[in-house]
């Protein structure tokens, strides 16, 4: 980044609470349902742990044992570690029915705070689409769903203000996934009464320090984060290369966590969705949410020594 980023007294307090929250519960313990960092959703209060699980590619596989039968692993693990947000769409190929058939089999569905999308044009047509997906992840009601992407936001938006007040969703919200879509984006989520926003954000992709954020904090919005490793850019940019020794002062013990602890770190985040299909992956990335979060100069640091990789 060109220069440091600058917090407001407002983000300073809340980071400096939950960075006090976080050296009391201990470093170096391991994530375990007591220990993982949890933040909350503004509107509301409830709390939620910082590190989620994405669905996207992951979880689009058949019915053969040998294809789900790794992700029930993934999806066990997660909840023994006290993940509860999965991120799902229609979008997703085959990804909301397997996460509702494993869930099911798991009985997790009560531990799982189930988030997905309506991703088409028209009001009938997303309705018809929202019904399939409450089917398909085998769930009475939606904890958040998200207009995909800001397709027919206004359409959809009416009808899931609608679905609130009848009890069929608990939450909505609208996504996008490049920084291209900001100026939309941004007009949707100053004029339109929302609970969460999901957006791209990683040490590569800080677009949304400038104004999505800030502004997401300002309309008391919960963020969800997508492409926390920039679609894995950052690995192969890190391949081969190790940590600096300094990280461990921050608890990372690989690059993932060193990643996502950039992310949610910021203050305006609620909870980071990195997708997985493999075990050792998704512990590694729940650690992320265990112990110490760098402070803003930390940040800046983390930042800057990526930029000159």
């Amino acid at each position: 980044m060109s220069s440091q980023r600058v917090y407001s007294r407002r983000e300073l307090l809340e980071f400096a609470l939950g960075a006090s929250a976080i050296a009391l519960a201990g470093v170096g313990m391991g994530a375990t349902p007591s220990l993982i960092i949890r933040r909350q959703v503004p509107r509301t209060g409830e709390l939620l742990p910082a590190i989620g699980l994405g669905t996207w590619q992951t979880f689009d596989v058949g019915k053969a044992a040998s294809e789900r039968a790794p992700l029930q692993e993934v999806l066990r693990e997660f909840v023994r570690l006290g993940g509860s947000v999965v991120d799902s769409s229609p979008m997703y190929g085959q990804s909301e029915g397997v996460l509702g058939d494993l869930a099911t089999e798991l009985g997790a569905q009560k531990q799982l705070f189930l988030a997905t999308k309506v991703w088409t044009n028209g009001r009938e047509a997303g309705i018809r689409q929202m019904e399939e997906s409450l089917r398909r992840l085998r769930a009475r009601r939606i904890d958040l769903m998200q207009v995909h992407n800001l397709v027919d936001w206004r359409a959809h938006l009416a009808t899931l203000r609608r679905w609130k007040k009848q009890g069929k969703v608990r939450y909505i919200g609208v996504t996008h996934y490049t920084q291209g879509a900001y100026d939309e984006l941004g007009r949707v989520l100053k004029s339109e009464e929302l609970d969460f926003v999901q957006l791209n954000y990683s040490i590569a992709e800080r677009g949304a320090e400038e104004r999505m954020l800030p502004l997401a904090a300002e309309r008391r919005l919960a963020v969800l984060v997508n492409r926390p490793f920039a679609e894995g850019a950052l690995f192969r940019r890190v391949r081969g290369k190790a940590m600096p020794p300094w990280a461990a002062e921050i608890g990372c013990a690989s690059w993932a966590q060193f990643f996502l602890k950039f992310v949610i770190s910021h203050p305006a985040i609620t909870c980071a969705i990195p997708a997985t299909s493999k075990v050792a992956h998704l512990k590694d990335n729940m650690q992320a949410g265990v112990g110490p979060l760098p402070d803003a100069a930390m940040r800046e640091r983390m930042a800057r020594y990526v930029e000159e990789l």
